[in-house]
Parts: structure tokens; C-alpha cells; sequence
């Protein structure tokens, strides 16, 4: 199941929101939001439930284990127990196809045929994401950064809560805790519902009318045979730039909108990216919960910055390697880590070797450009493709006239034209750009509460609704 859905948006959430609303109980509350998260996960195939519940198990046996004893030697072991089954599930349902691949292409490489055994393996919904999550429990406590709880059906709803399941935000036990035991008392926050709403219809607006209308156009220069020429490779890469944009910061307010509106505040995890001065400063803002477990739980404990220049060096690009393997099964998103711990890298030593500082907008172009170039190989289907597209960018395929653009870049608009020309394309993307560094992002719009806003924001979700042609999923889902 899908937010930008029918059956999402007029069964699911209505009736979610009325059993929330009308359940006293605190233990009736918590099974209701636990059942219906396993619902939402469940709705596309039903046997993944199982494998969530499993991890959940895990982490709930293993962190309290370890709160029990004293023995440094036991709480390790157990941690370790934690660990190794979560990496373990997440290795085998998402990376056991690559890397089998792989071994054979290499041992293939030095006159080796190895057939190594093939599983049609299914890649569970949001298994990355849960993981994570489920695991950072077991380690917060062994670092005694958090108590564990001795609820399961409190702990099952934290780890299945279905607004940021499968795509994030990657919230911490420590984060909720409070608020799901407030649950007990709580009372009908009718701003916070209201606000809540708002982000949700912000993040459909931005998902049907900007992401999906793009992506048509990206699709040009990626999913194509041929090789893209000059204008369709930089036309395309920067419809993609801004795909990816909208559409994760469509689902980030949605899903924090839907925890408002049920009363829970999930930390902000997209914060205007592409108006960062430095590639330091983008992931601060792009996916923060993971940019920040991927600090807390890799770059620190790897030593940090703290060891040295060099081996500070070391540890970013140790884990922006990994961050990129986190991404997807596929070198395409292992050279799209190694890119960015490069540009970490760059960013890091420049700091130590100078203190001269760009210019602030122009330091927010290059590093808008060196991450749309990075986005070439996190779209690409193969590191092939992804070399043709930048050969193409670089004019290595020849540049077509300009009269090209009106005849092919269209923007099709859902429900509404067919295709805009080329020149209205261009226009559209202008005015997305503009959006993009110009506009405040949907956390700093003041909340109006005024009805006549309720009447405009109800008016223009009935209007988002009736272009529902295609349900296509979040590009995060496929994490």
C-alpha cells in the first residue's frame, strides 16, 4: 500500500484515523496501530510480515538480555546476536543476488566458471529501514543510551509504526518512547491534526504534480538504448535531480504528517538539500535520521575525526561506501557512495588545508552540481549506462539542435494536457528550480488553521485525488 492511493487515502487513513480517535484504552490503542501497520506492510505481500515480526522478536529478546546482566562479556554477546541477525536477514533478501553475481563475474575474470547456486530472491518492502530502526534499540541500550522496555506490543507498534515504515524516518526508541506512554492520556489535539493534514496534502501536491511529472522527462536519458546526446542527457539528469528531490521530500511530509494528525511528532528528516554551501552540509539535510545513524553508529565508532587527518579520511569514505551499498544492491549505488565519500573527503580537507571560503551561492551551485552528477549513477541501470549519460552531458555523443527540445522534452501534466511542447517544459522546470532554492520548504510555511485555508488545502487534495492514473511508488521504497 501506497500514501498517493485510493485505497490509501479513502479507506485506509479514514478508517485509521477513526479507530485512533474513537479507542480509549492505552493497550487497545497500541494493538489497533500495531494491527493496522501490519496491515499497511502486509497489503503488498503478505508474507514479509513474518520476517518484520522476526527482526522485532530479535531486538526485543536481545535488548533486554542485555539490560539483565552486568557481564561485559554477555551484554557483548548479545549485542552481537542483535547485529548479526538483522545484517543477516538484510544481506540474504537484499544482497545475496548481488554479490553471487558478482563472485562469478570475477572469478569468470580469471578463467574460473563457478556456478554458483541462483535464488530468485524478493527484496521485502522497507527491510533497510526497519533493521536499522530495530537495531539501534539493542544498541542504545547496551550503550545505556536508553532503558528497555518491558512491553512487546509497545516495542511491535514502535518498530511497525506504518506513517514512516518503509522509507523512514529512521526513528530512534529514545525519540518515541515518551510519546507512545502518553498515549495513556491522550487528548484530541485538533491544531496538531490540522497541521498534520496540511503536510500530508503538501507532500500529494509535490508527489503527483512535481515528481511524477518529471519523471517521464528523466526517463529520456536513462531508460533508453541509445545513447543520450548532449541536452537529453542534461535536461534528463536534471529532471532527475529534482525528481528524487520532491518525491523523497513528498514522502518525508507525509509521513511526518501522518504522525502529527495521529498525534506523534517524528523527527524532520528533509531539510531543503539543495540549497547547502558544502557536500558536509547536504546530508545534514538529505535523509537526516540516516545520515546521522550512519554517524552515530559507523563514522564515530570507526574513530571519527578524532584519530588524525588521514585516518578521518578513511572513516568517511568507509562509510559513504557502505551508505551507498545501504542504498541498493547494485555498484551502480556502491560508486555513487564512493563518489560522495570523495566529495566528504575533498570537503574535509579543504577545511584543514585553507580557510579560504566560496562565495555562498556560487558554493551552493557546485555542490548542487557535483550531486547531480552523483545522481547519474544512483539512476542509472548499469555503471554502462550511467558512463554514457555523463559522456553524453560532456557532448562526447554530439548535441542536438535546439529546435529538439520543443519536439521531445515534453512535460505531461496527469488528468489534465496530454503534453506540454518542449518550450513549456523548460518553463515548468524553470519554475521548479526557482521552487527549489527560492521557496521556503513545507516546515518553515507558516500553519494556517483558518477555515477558508481548510476549504483551499481540501480543495486542492479533491483536485490531486482525480489524477490518480498510475500508483507509482516512492523511488525510497525500493530501499
Amino acid at each position: 500500500m501506497i500514501f498517493p492511493s485510493y485505497i490509501f487515502v479513502l479507506a485506509f487513513l479514514p478508517l485509521v484515523l477513526c479507530g485512533w480517535y474513537l479507542i480509549r484504552s492505552y493497550r487497545a490503542k497500541l494493538a489497533f496501530l500495531t494491527a493496522m501497520s501490519y496491515v499497511f506492510y502486509g497489503w503488498l505481500d503478505y508474507r514479509f510480515v513474518a520476517l518484520m515480526l522476526a527482526s522485532t522478536l530479535l531486538d526485543y529478546h536481545c535488548g533486554r538480555k542485555i539490560a539483565e546482566t552486568n557481564s561485559p562479556a554477555t551484554r557483548k554477546r548479545w549485542l552481537i546476536c542483535s547485529i548479526a541477525g538483522n545484517l543477516g536477514s538484510l544481506g540474504f533478501f537484499k544482497y545475496y543476488g548481488f554479490f553471487t553475481q558478482s563472485c562469478a563475474e570475477l572469478l569468470a575474470v580469471i578463467g574460473i566458471d563457478a556456478s554458483l547456486p541462483v535464488l530468485n530472491v524478493v527484496l521485502p518492502l522497507g527491510i533497510s529501514f526497519y533493521t536499522f530502526q530495530s537495531m539501534s534499540y539493542s544498541i542504545d541500550i547496551y550503550r545505556g543510551q536508553c532503558k528497555p522496555t518491558g512491553d512487546l506490543l509497545l516495542f511491535t507498534a514502535y518498530v511497525s509504526m506504518f506513517p514512516q515504515l518503509v522509507a523512514g524516518p529512521i526513528v530512534r526508541y529514545s525519540d518515541i518512547e515518551n510519546q507512545l506512554g502518553t498515549l495513556r492520556h491522550q487528548k484530541t489535539n485538533h491544531e496538531q491534526i490540522c497541521d498534520g493534514a496540511w503536510l500530508f496534502v503538501i507532500g500529494l501536491v509535490k508527489k503527483i504534480w512535481i515528481a511524477d511529472v518529471l519523471a517521464p522527462v528523466a526517463a529520456l536519458a536513462f531508460d533508453t538504448e541509445s545513447s543520450p546526446q548532449m541536452i537529453t542527457a542534461w535536461v534528463g539528469t536534471l529532471c532527475y535531480t529534482f525528481q528524487i528531490y520532491f518525491d523523497f521530500s513528498a514522502y518525508s511530509d507525509m509521513a511526518r504528517g501522518l504522525g502529527l494528525m495521529m498525534g506523534f511528532t517524528f523527527p524532520i528528516n528533509f531539510n531543503s538539500p539543495y540549497k547547502s554551501a558544502n557536500i558536509s552540509e547536504f546530508w545534514n539535510r538529505w535523509h537526516i535520521t540516516l545520515s546521522h545513524w550512519l554517524r552515530d553508529y559507523l563514522y564515530i565508532p570507526l574513530g571519527g575525526s578524532r584519530c588524525g587527518t588521514v585516518k578521518t579520511l578513511r572513516n568517511l569514505g568507509i562509510t559513504m561506501f557502505l551508505g551507498g551499498l545501504w542504498h541498493g544492491a547494485a555498484w551502480t549505488f556502491v560508486v555513487w557512495g564512493v563518489f560522495h565519500g570523495a566529495l566528504l573527503m575533498t570537503h574535509a580537507t579543504w577545511k584543514r588545508l585553507t580557510r579560504v571560503q566560496l562565495n555562498r551561492t556560487l558554493a551552493i551551485g557546485v555542490t548542487f552540481v557535483s550531486v547531480m552528477v552523483g545522481w547519474v549513477f544512483f539512476r542509472a541501470h548499469s555503471l554502462e549506462g550511467a558512463g554514457s549519460v555523463l559522456a553524453g552531458m560532456f557532448g562526447m555523443h554530439g548535441a542536438e539542435p535546439f529546435s529538439y527540445v520543443s519536439a521531445t522534452l515534453g512535460i505531461s501534466f496527469p488528468g489534465i494536457y496530454e503534453q506540454f511542447s518542449g518550450m513549456h517544459g523548460l518553463a515548468f522546470l524553470l519554475f521548479v528550480t526557482v521552487l527549489t532554492f527560492g521557496a521556503p520548504n513545507s516546515e518553515e510555511i507558516p500553519k494556517l488553521r483558518q477555515p477558508i485555508v481548510g476549504v483551499a488545502m481540501g480543495t486542492v487534495a479533491v483536485c490531486t485525488l482525480t489524477t490518480f492514473m498510475n500508483e507509482t511508488p516512492f523511488l525510497y521504497f525500493m530501499f
